[in-house]
């Protein structure tokens, strides 16, 4: 492939869809860089690396010369993204944006390049306008269109209110477009009308229509539900190695291969294709897979040297071999009375219940440092240090305090 057809082939990695891919390919001819665009409303403090599908695709246009633009919405965040929602979404107040804006700012440059970054903030424009220039701004676009949008429309007929504000968030995202110049926008799959409200209002405004590029939703541990921190089923960039490599390892064999087309920068599509053909063939064991996998995650978001040790780590209590105490060793207060087996074992995350904890052990699944226990009458104080295990998947090394 000649150098254009490379780039279009990593911008389109893992994509769902470019509209319109021939302005893509017709701006990436003028040689000049692109002004690349995505926005991120600060509703929570720490990110997950269900967010970094996008920053992933970002550092990719930098690593081909573009010019990078990360958007923090912390005006938008004050209305509230209504994507998704079948209720008003609570606005969060200024300071709860602005908190959770700088955890942002930090945590990003896990990904991209800080140097080639260009942090903006939606407030700068939208702050400066007044009543009469949101007025205008929505006159630009009719509620029919509006209820085109398929979550206001199951809203609107399931007779859910929607608040007049959140037909502004659209317009107000589109007009972050106009604001910036965009090239391209990147975003979700569910933001594909508010992208597209971006090349409306970029017209209006005399400017040439952003290239819109969807991202697919990253499902999360249970492979099912989008990847999300009310569901429990996410990796934070910020937890540690070993919580980032054990939770790895607990995904489906089938989820393993999209999570490396939407999060690997060390694995191509080709080596990918001949991995997936080796653990078809059996010459290759899906766990050597999610290991490869685990230790680029958790060398992105810490160190090569953190990646080992927590490989390690998880070595030592699957397999066997190794020393456990590379573990992270999580305190937890003892009641006087102490905890009973199936109370400990919930009380340190390896199950989700007492009743589960106690169906572990009927079936001989729980260890304690390696060696399986059935006692559930058992009690331990505070003291106690071990690692707790059920099953192969599920483990933490605790100390009662």
């Amino acid at each position: 492939m000649n150098e254009l057809e490379q780039s279009l082939a990593l911008i389109a990695r893992g994509a769902d869809e470019i509209i319109k891919k021939e302005d893509l390919e017709a701006r990436l001819k003028t040689g000049r860089p692109l002004r690349i665009k995505a926005g991120f409303d600060p509703t929570a403090p720490d990110l997950h690396i269900g967010h970094t599908v996008l920053l992933n695709k970002m550092r990719q246009f930098q690593d081909l010369g573009h010019q990078v633009i990360f958007l923090i919405g912390d005006f938008t965040g004050m209305i509230g993204d209504p994507t998704g929602k079948n209720v008003t979404r609570k606005p969060l107040t200024r300071e709860d944006v602005l908190a959770n804006a700088q955890t942002y700012a930090e945590q990003v440059y896990k990904v991209l390049d800080k140097d080639k970054t260009e942090l903006r903030f939606n407030s700068e424009w939208f702050g400066k306008m007044g009543a009469a220039d949101m007025i205008r701004l929505a006159a630009q676009h009719t509620v029919a269109r509006m209820l085109e949008r398929d979550d206001f429309a199951k809203r609107y007929k399931g007779e859910q209110p929607i608040a007049i504000h959140e037909f502004l968030y659209p317009l107000v995202q589109g007009y972050d477009s106009v604001a910036l110049e965009a090239d391209v926008e990147l975003g979700g799959t569910d933001q594909k009308f508010n992208l597209l409200m971006g090349r409306a209002l970029q017209e209006h405004h005399g400017q040439a229509p952003q290239i819109v590029l969807t991202m697919p939703l990253l499902e999360g541990l249970d492979g099912v539900n989008k990847m999300s921190k009310s569901l429990g089923n996410y990796i934070g960039i910020n937890e540690p190695a070993i919580d980032i490599v054990t939770k790895t390892m607990k995904i489906g064999d089938e989820l393993t291969w999209r999570w490396f087309e939407l999060l690997s920068f060390d694995v191509s599509l080709d080596e990918l294709a001949a991995m997936k053909a080796d653990v078809a063939s059996g010459a290759m064991n899906p766990r050597d897979a999610k290991l490869r996998l685990a230790r680029e995650l958790a060398t992105r978001f810490h160190d090569a040297a953190a990646a080992e040790q927590a490989i390690a780590g998880w070595h030592a209590v699957v397999t066997g071999q190794g020393d456990t105490s590379l573990l992270p060793l999580e305190q937890i207060p003892a009641p006087a009375e102490g905890f009973r087996l199936a109370a400990l074992l919930t009380a340190a995350g390896v199950t989700p219940s007492n009743s589960e904890a106690n169906r572990k052990l009927k079936e001989r699944a729980v260890r304690i440092d390696g060696e399986v226990v059935e006692d559930a009458s058992r009690v331990f104080t505070a003291g106690f240090e071990g690692v707790l295990q059920v099953g192969k998947r599920n483990f933490a090394r605790i100390r009662l305090i």
